[in-house]
C-alpha cells in the first residue's frame, strides 16, 4: 500500500531531469522530416508539440465514406503550428454541471472534413532516441470528441515521462459508420468501419514516421476513455492494425460486440429516407454537403429522443472485412493475443448521466428495483455493506455504474486472461472528483486528464492528493508503454489479473491492490 502523499514525496529529482533535459532540434520552430515531407512545429518549455499532422487525405467529395486514402507528398516546409478541422458531430451542450467541468465544448477549431490528422508531443526530436510512444484515443463514443480536445493534450506527459504522446482525430458518425455496402455495392463494403480505418492509418503513419519525432514504431501503446476505450477494444480484432501497436488500454469503455450489418444497414435507410435518396442512388450522399447531412443526423436522433427511445446511433459494423468479427464476443480476439492490455473502470461512472443529487432512499430502492426486480433489496444491502455512509444518489451510480461498464469490464478482463496470452492488468479509481462539493464521486472520466499527467482541469483539480494521484497513473501508463508491464516505483507490487485471484490496483485514499474488489455485483449483472 502507498500514500499519496508518500508518491508526491519520491520521483522528483527524476521529473526535475526531464524538465532540464534539453530539446535535441535547437530553435522555436524545430523542422522534422516526415516520408511525405517537412513539418515545423514549436518548441516550448523542452518539448516540441506538431499540431494537425495530416495522416490521411481530405475525406470530403468521392473521399467520403471511403477508406483513408494517402497525403500527396509536397515540397518546402508545411507548418504544424494551428489546429485543423475535428470531424462533423453534434456540439457539446453545456447545460450540465458535469459538461461544463470536463469542457465539453472546447474542440479547438471548427467542423469539416479535412480532419485526418493527428497532434504529437515529443521531448526529443533525436531519430535515435527511440522513446516509448503513447497513443491517445478520444472519447465522445463514436459520435463526438477530438483529438484537439483539452482533456487530449499530451504536453505534460512528453515531458513528465519522456516520452513521444500522440491524439488522433478521425471521422465520427454517419461520416464514419454509414453501412452502406447492401446499397452501393463492393466499392462501399468498409464503409460502416472508416472511421476505425482511420486510426489505423494514422498508426500506420507512424509507423513509418515517428521515429523521426524521437519515437520507436516498436513500443506503441494505444489506448482510450469511453469511446476511446470502444475504440481501443475495436482495434484489437481488426486485422488491419495488427503489428502497428504492442500495448492497449481500455478505461472505461470495455466494448464486446459492435453493430451487426442488418441493424447498420436499416439506421442506413433511415438516413436515406430522411434525405429523399432512393437506396440504388445512395452513391449520392457523397455529394450532399456536410452541413446537411450532419443537422439530418441530429434530426433523426432528436426525433427517437421525443418517441421517448435511446438515439439510433452510429457505431463500427461486423463487415466481414476490414472487422471481420465482434471484437470480444465469443472470445477475446486471437489477432492481439500478444498485446498486454490494462483494462480499468471508476467507482460512480454513471454519475455524469444522472441528476438527482437529493435522491432519497425510496427513490433509491425504486431505482433498483427498476434493473433488479425483487433481487433489488438484497443487492442494496450488499452495496450499503461496502460504503454504509454512501448517498443515495452514489449507490444508484454505482449500481448503474456495475450494469453499463463494471460488467462489460469483468468480461472483457476475464476473456483476456483466458486466452493465456499477453497479461492483462486492472484498476478501479475510487478517489472522487472534488468538483461541485464533490456530488459525483469518482464519476467517469475522473481518471483521463491523471492520466496525462495534466492536473489543471476542473475534474480533478490541482491539490496535492490531485498531483499525487496523477503521478502514480501517469507513471503507470509510461512504464507500460516502455515495457508492456505497468509496475512502478509509485505504486505497489501490481500482478497481472487472472481467477482466483484477480488482483486489481485501487487508485483512492490509499493506492493500493486488492484481490477481486466489488465482486459481489457479479451475482446480479453475471
Amino acid at each position: 500500500m502507498i500514500t499519496r502523499r508518500a508518491v508526491m514525496g519520491t520521483g522528483l529529482a527524476a521529473g526535475a531531469a526531464i524538465l532540464t533535459r534539453p530539446l535535441s532540434a535547437a530553435g522555436l520552430f524545430p523542422v522534422v522530416e516526415t516520408a511525405q515531407g517537412k513539418l515545423r512545429g514549436l518548441a516550448t518549455g523542452g518539448v516540441a508539440t506538431f499540431r494537425s499532422i495530416h495522416y490521411a487525405a481530405d475525406t470530403s467529395g468521392t473521399n467520403r465514406f471511403m477508406p483513408p486514402q494517402p497525403v500527396k507528398p509536397w515540397a518546402g516546409i508545411r507548418d504544424a503550428l494551428h489546429w485543423s478541422d475535428v470531424a462533423p458531430q453534434l456540439p457539446g451542450d453545456r447545460r450540465s454541471v458535469y459538461a461544463d467541468l470536463i469542457m465539453v465544448d472546447r474542440n479547438p477549431s471548427g467542423m469539416g472534413e479535412d480532419n485526418l490528422t493527428l497532434n504529437l508531443w515529443s521531448p526529443n526530436l533525436d531519430f535515435n532516441a527511440k522513446r516509448p510512444v503513447i497513443v491517445v484515443l478520444h472519447g465522445g463514443g463514436f459520435y463526438s470528441g477530438s483529438g484537439n480536445s483539452v482533456g487530449m493534450d499530451g504536453e505534460q506527459m512528453a515531458r513528465f515521462a519522456d516520452c513521444v504522446v500522440v491524439a488522433i482525430n478521425h471521422r465520427l458518425g454517419a461520416f464514419g459508420f454509414l453501412h452502406l455496402a447492401e446499397f452501393a455495392g463492393e466499392e462501399f463494403a468498409t464503409s460502416g468501419t472508416v472511421g476505425m480505418q482511420d486510426i489505423v492509418a494514422a498508426l500506420a503513419w507512424l509507423k513509418e514516421n515517428v521515429a523521426a519525432f524521437g519515437g520507436d514504431p516498436d513500443r506503441v501503446l494505444v489506448y482510450g476513455q469511453s469511446g476511446g476505450g470502444a475504440k481501443t477494444s475495436v482495434l484489437m480484432a481488426m486485422p488491419g492494425g495488427q503489428g502497428l501497436f504492442h500495448r492497449a488500454g481500455v478505461m472505461s469503455g470495455s466494448a464486446l460486440r459492435m453493430m451487426p450489418p442488418e441493424m447498420a444497414t436499416a439506421t442506413a435507410k433511415r438516413l436515406l429516407d430522411a434525405l429523399d435518396i432512393l437506396p440504388a442512388d445512395a452513391r449520392k450522399l457523397q455529394q450532399v454537403p456536410w452541413t446537411v447531412l450532419l443537422e439530418t443526423q441530429a434530426k433523426l436522433e432528436a426525433a427517437d429522443r421525443a418517441k421517448g427511445e435511446a438515439p439510433r446511433s452510429f457505431a463500427p459494423v461486423v463487415d466481414g472485412i476490414a472487422l471481420p468479427r465482434h471484437p470480444w464476443d465469443p472470445d477475446a480476439p486471437p489477432i492481439s493475443a500478444n498485446v498486454p492490455m490494462i483494462i480499468s473502470t471508476a467507482l460512480d461512472e454513471r454519475a455524469y448521466r444522472m441528476g438527482n443529487f437529493a435522491m432519497s432512499e425510496a427513490e433509491l430502492l425504486a431505482f433498483a428495483e427498476q434493473r433488479l426486480g425483487g433481487r433489488a433489496k438484497d443487492a442494496l444491502a450488499d452495496y450499503r455493506e461496502e460504503d454504509a455512509g454512501a448517498k443515495p444518489f452514489l449507490i444508484a451510480a454505482r449500481l448503474d455504474s456495475d450494469l453499463m461498464f463494471r460488467k462489460a469490464a469483468f468480461a472483457q478482463a476475464e476473456l483476456k486472461a483466458k486466452q493465456q496470452g499477453a497479461p492483462v492488468w486492472t484498476y478501479l479509481w475510487t478517489a472522487p472528483s472534488p468538483a461541485a462539493d464533490g456530488r459525483f464521486g469518482a464519476v467517469h472520466g475522473i481518471d483521463v486528464a491523471p492520466s496525462l499527467y495534466n492536473t489543471r482541469g476542473a475534474l480533478n483539480g490541482s491539490g496535492k492528493e490531485a498531483v499525487a494521484l496523477a503521478k502514480a497513473i501517469a507513471s503507470s501508463w509510461a512504464a507500460f508503454a516502455a515495457t508492456g508491464n505497468p509496475n512502478n516505483g509509485h505504486v505497489p507490487d501490481w500482478q497481472p489479473y487472472a481467477a482466483p485471484e484477480r488482483q486489481t490496483l485501487v487508485f483512492g485514499d490509499t493506492i493500493r491492490t486488492e484481490g477481486d474488489p466489488r465482486s459481489y455485483v457479479r451475482k446480479y449483472w453475471s
